[in-house]
């Protein structure tokens, strides 16, 4: 019958609770509890229980924030241990829930037991309205920072995945497709522009397997020479070649029991392609020079930000290679496409930046955040994380200006374009204001945009720029 008039009671202030907070007063006096209520019901919806087991089923049905708790309460209202009973189950249903001990002046060193116990605070009787109000108001700013600062954290677990951040559905599948992959032994595809995350989705993908404790052994085909490419895939024997003064292994072998990871496979040479797919067919290898087949147990993540099926129809890719190193494809979304993860990965950048510099973070003004949200981004999450850098560098003070950033000229989208256009025009005149810094040099240019090589000629092509 208890539990039933609790439940009535509680859908007796089943009004708006999204307009006022709901606050739970715990107290037998009922002259005590119209006053309160009385005094109180225009900031919050007041909620009233006469005993702790009433208060535990209003607790549970209506989740206030904060309790204002008498300990004296029946059956044995001169005896606080009943009072104490509440605070224990109030605060075991919820840590975050401010409770407010009201006390009379003999009781005081109860009360101040109670806060040592984890109660906010505490009133002496006769309660004053002004100093009650007072206690309440602090009472659920508290509570509420503690709630959003708990979110904030639980959002950062949600977005960190391997060391990879994105709450964003791009991420998401991303993070979905690493863990059902991990589990196999399969090959896999990663597609993406220059500066996704292609590589820290490899190493999220070994670091998930089985083969977690062997080595993960990373090679980037396209910036190693094609006459050095084949000896530092597959080894070479001693005077296999002038300069080969002694026996070496190649990354495939040192890759035995873990993962090779080969970032740009569109840019190894067609007779390399034919070796490699000898060994992922065999799981063997031959060491330039050699004649001794050596077998290796190693799981092959290839990535690429070239379409391999064009360089298939141009003839510069094998179809049978294709095929065998794309069992499963993972595709990582552009920073352009990741609505949300922009101020998640500025911010993060930030944080890590400054406290590898043993100091506090400092914060970005209006301006800088508008400009990270219209930038085009064309090098992707490096990019970011390089204008990140610098910025903190040139910042001057507590505050990240879109100059700290060198993005001031970039905050408006021309008007009357569609999202593409603004796009491109924004990646022209980075990409063209970068190239007459540098006299055209496109090493210097790649470096200072955070992009490949490869890449940045992919854009001079695409936005017809002319680098004379």
């Amino acid at each position: 019958m208890r539990h039933d008039h609790a439940r009535a009671v509680a859908a007796d202030y089943g009004g708006e609770t999204d307009v006022k907070p709901a606050l739970l007063i715990v107290d037998d006096d009922e002259d005590i509890r119209s006053q309160m209520k009385w005094g109180l019901a225009q900031d919050y919806e007041v909620l009233i229980a006469e005993n702790r087991p009433d208060a535990l089923v209003i607790l549970r049905e209506r989740q206030p924030r904060v309790v204002l708790l008498d300990l004296g309460l029946p059956p044995h209202p001169g005896d606080p241990q009943e009072g104490f009973a509440a605070l224990s189950e109030i605060l075991a249903h919820d840590r975050l829930i401010k409770v407010v001990i009201i006390s009379g002046q003999s009781d005081k060193a109860y009360a101040l037991k109670a806060i040592g116990e984890g109660a906010f605070d505490f009133l002496a009787k006769p309660l004053e309205l002004t100093e009650l109000k007072l206690i309440l108001k602090r009472a659920f700013y508290v509570t509420q920072l503690e709630r959003e600062y708990r979110e904030a954290q639980r959002q950062l677990d949600t977005a960190t995945f391997e060391g990879m951040l994105g709450t964003s559905s791009p991420m998401q599948e991303v993070f979905n497709g690493i863990r059902k992959v991990a589990t196999t032994d399969a090959a896999v595809l990663i597609l993406g522009e220059s500066g996704t995350g292609k590589e820290m989705a490899a190493m999220a993908i070994h670091r998930r397997s089985a083969r977690k404790d062997g080595p993960f052994v990373a090679i980037n085909c396209g910036a190693i020479p094609e006459t050095l490419l084949e000896s530092e895939l597959f080894g070479h024997e001693k005077g296999a070649f002038t300069g080969a003064h002694a026996q070496r292994k190649g990354r495939i072998e040192t890759a035995a029991g873990g993962t090779l990871f080969l970032d740009e496979i569109g840019e190894m040479p067609l007779q390399l392609q034919v070796k490699l797919l000898r060994f992922l067919q065999e799981k063997r290898l031959e060491r330039v020079g050699g004649r001794t087949q050596i077998e290796v147990d190693a799981r092959v993540i290839v990535a690429t930000n070239r379409d391999l099926k064009a360089e298939m129809e141009n003839g510069r890719f094998r179809e049978d290679l294709f095929y065998r190193i794309a069992v499963v494809v993972l595709r990582m979304p552009a920073l352009r496409q990741r609505a949300g993860d922009l101020q998640l990965l500025a911010q993060a950048f930030l944080k890590r930046f400054a406290s590898e510099n043993g100091s506090e973070p400092p914060k970005f003004n209006d301006e800088a955040i508008r400009a990270i949200e219209a930038h085009g981004w064309p090098g992707n999450v490096r990019e970011l994380e390089n204008r990140v850098k610098r910025a903190l560098i040139m910042a001057e003070g507590r505050r990240i200006s879109a100059a700290d950033l060198e993005l001031s000229n970039e905050t408006q989208a021309p008007a009357g374009r569609t999202l593409k256009e603004a796009r491109e025009a924004v990646e022209r005149e980075l990409v063209e204001r970068s190239l007459r810094r540098h006299r055209g040099t496109i090493t210097r240019a790649a470096e200072e945009l955070g992009i490949s090589r490869p890449t940045l000629y992919e854009l001079i092509d695409k936005l017809r720029i002319k680098n004379e």
